[in-house]
């Protein structure tokens, strides 16, 4: 076989992309060690350190036995699936609806959302309509806000256009109906479409907790982002600790906090480190699917 030989450029671009890979691989990794070291050993840490000095799953143990934390992972999950599913069918459905050539006012609408894209309303304002519904405290003011995100329609149409319009032609003149277009012909051709936006929805709907801190102020109702913020940013141990059914003295004396933030990072990260592997070749083709015109 022969060998293909690299140039100069082929070097310094492969050398420049593993030196930004380093930069975003090390520091979790170094999470990663900081939560698996023991509190004993937490001095001898440094922002390098990529292995644990002394290995304990003390830290886990505490998290998943502390009620707090393991309701706060329900409530991220469900919030998670739930949010991710209503934006996709909602936002299919309007992607669909705005890409048929016979739509009337298409560009009104258009331009509508795009002004709602560019200005969108303030959080007070926001705040009052919120608590006018009667959402507040509600989990559905977490699950409803941004159901469509305007540029991910954008782009979702952009996939539905690619569709060859004959197909729909022909389904047409045997007399199916939009349901069924949409439902049989439309979605099972845009798998990789659906899965890039269930992506990008998946993430945004976990990693939120600004709202959830604002419209949720029930405690036992927060999601895991806004527990966590709590401990890692604010220093609050008492959102992890009330809980936890007070933890014995002896136990209390050997935990590291700082050891213990490393590990609620971690826990909070774990499920888009898992999900990003199964999708991965579905992102990947929607991507350039959206991005090629021929």
């Amino acid at each position: 076989m022969k060998r293909i030989s690299k140039r100069p450029s082929d070097w310094i671009s492969l050398i420049v992309l593993s030196l930004m890979a380093l930069t975003m691989v090390i520091p979790i990794l170094n999470i990663l060690a900081k939560s698996l070291t023991s509190p004993e050993n937490m001095q001898q840490m440094t922002g390098l350190s990529i292995l644990p000095k002394g290995f304990t799953l003390m830290n886990y143990k505490i998290l998943f036995d502390n009620p707090n934390i393991t309701r706060s992972i329900i409530i991220s999950v469900v919030l998670t699936l739930v949010g991710t599913t209503i934006s996709l069918i909602f936002t299919a459905i309007a992607a669909y609806i705005l890409t048929r050539p016979n739509f009337v006012g298409k560009n009104f609408f258009m331009l509508f959302l795009i002004i709602m894209m560019v200005f969108e309303p303030g959080l007070i304002q926001e705040y009052f309509v919120v608590r006018d519904l009667g959402l507040l405290d509600s989990f559905a003011s977490i699950i409803l806000y941004k159901t469509i995100d305007v540029y991910y329609l954008i782009i979702l149409m952009r996939f539905f256009e690619e569709i060859p319009h004959s197909i729909i032609e022909s389904a047409e003149m045997d007399g199916a109906s939009h349901i069924s277009i949409f439902t049989k012909i439309v979605l099972p051709l845009s798998k990789s479409a659906m899965a890039t936006m269930g992506l990008f929805y998946g993430v945004f709907r976990w990693n939120e907790y600004f709202r959830a801190s604002i419209y949720l102020t029930s405690p036992s109702k927060w999601p895991l982002q806004v527990l966590m913020r709590q401990f890692v940013v604010l220093n609050d141990t008492s959102s992890m600790m009330n809980a936890s059914g007070a933890l014995p003295a002896e136990v209390l004396k050997t935990i590291n906090f700082e050891s213990l933030k490393s590990s609620t990072i971690i826990v909070s990260i774990i499920p888009l480190l898992l999900l990003y592997p199964i999708i991965l070749k579905h992102y990947t083709k929607g991507t350039l699917d959206g991005g090629v015109k021929e």
